[in-house]
């Protein structure tokens, strides 16, 4: 049996762009924001009250890799709207090799995605919309390029502050393969509840994903002595929890907010004798001033990575 999470390329896809949904655990499809760097994970987040937005962010991951991309919204109606952007991934500077081991030359490994996305009102609480994905990666003298769509479904309610969503995410595939062998996208399945209870300013969200298959196996390095031997963890309840994310949103004044996430998979997938005991929490914050608004986020997956994510919108209507 294979530990290792046997999926697709492309995985970089998975990333968010928003310091809100990367405090919430990674993954969060239900979060209400009136914030364009908020849709990127659900495209039924997107409607009219996110008009004349722009949005920048910059993530700061693992070893040298930056990531950093921009989103503009607009309104379409009273009861529509639609947003594009561009999102760079880049891994630093690799030294490169040919088959023989002579090198050849740094190189500069890289991945970019185009977006074009809608929404529309299906009713006065139910929004459905659309994120078209062009996909353009350059390794060395390799490149390929794909396309994908993410299809997504939200409902909310104001009043009770109940916030329910679906997305399928990344439907598609390569257009132009690398070499001879094709590389599938992470097709995954997505369902996600936030609510929040009486008087107190806190949504609580629970958010499955990588619902398009049960096993996510994995190994547990145990205690690093020399008589700990690495197991296989593929249990109903190691299964389960690798499916869910938890996160809590204190959100005191329309100004202000702070968020909590826990992604189990993301521990585990850390799984090292060495791992941080904060590995698979990540914590958000964010300021509203104006019309700026400026989000950050922190997550440390193991003691040797500690990743920090910024964003800043802006309503350009209103200079």
């Amino acid at each position: 049996m294979k530990a290792q999470d046997s999926s697709p390329a492309y995985r970089f896809l998975e990333i968010p762009s928003s310091t809100l949904a990367y405090g919430l655990g990674g993954i969060n499809i239900t979060a209400i924001e009136d914030d364009i760097n908020s849709i990127d994970q659900n495209p039924g987040l997107l409607g009219p009250e996110i008009d004349m937005q722009l949005g920048v962010n910059y993530m700061r991951y693992v070893g040298d890799s930056n990531f950093a991309g921009v989103k503009f919204g607009h309104s379409a109606g009273e009861h529509g709207a639609w947003a594009a952007g561009i999102q760079y991934f880049g891994y630093g500077t690799i030294r490169g090799a040919d088959v023989n081991g002579i090198l050849t030359g740094d190189f500069s490994p890289k991945d970019m995605v185009f977006n074009a996305m809608y929404a529309h009102d299906i009713t006065d609480r139910w929004r459905g919309g659309i994120n078209l994905k062009f996909i353009y990666s350059s390794y060395d003298a390799y490149s390929a390029m794909a396309v994908a769509t993410d299809l997504g479904v939200n409902y909310y309610n104001p009043e009770s502050n109940l916030s329910f969503s679906a997305v399928i995410a990344n439907l598609g595939g390569q257009v132009k393969r690398f070499q001879d062998s094709y590389d599938r996208l992470p097709v995954d399945l997505r369902i996600g509840v936030s609510k929040s209870f009486g008087s107190i300013p806190i949504t609580w969200s629970v958010t499955a994903w990588n619902l398009t298959k049960w096993h996510l196996p994995f190994y547990d390095n145990g205690d690093g002595t020399d008589s700990s031997e690495p197991t296989v963890k593929d249990s109903f309840s190691s299964n389960l929890f690798r499916h869910l994310i938890f996160a809590a949103d204190f959100v005191p004044s329309e100004k202000f907010h702070i968020g909590l996430g826990y992604n189990y998979k993301t521990r585990t997938d850390m799984a090292t004798y060495k791992r941080s005991f904060l590995s698979g929490f990540s914590v958000c914050a964010g300021l509203n001033v104006r019309n700026f608004g400026v989000g950050v986020a922190l997550s440390q997956p193991h003691t040797g990575a500690t990743t920090i994510m910024l964003n800043l919108s802006t309503k350009l209507y209103e200079f």
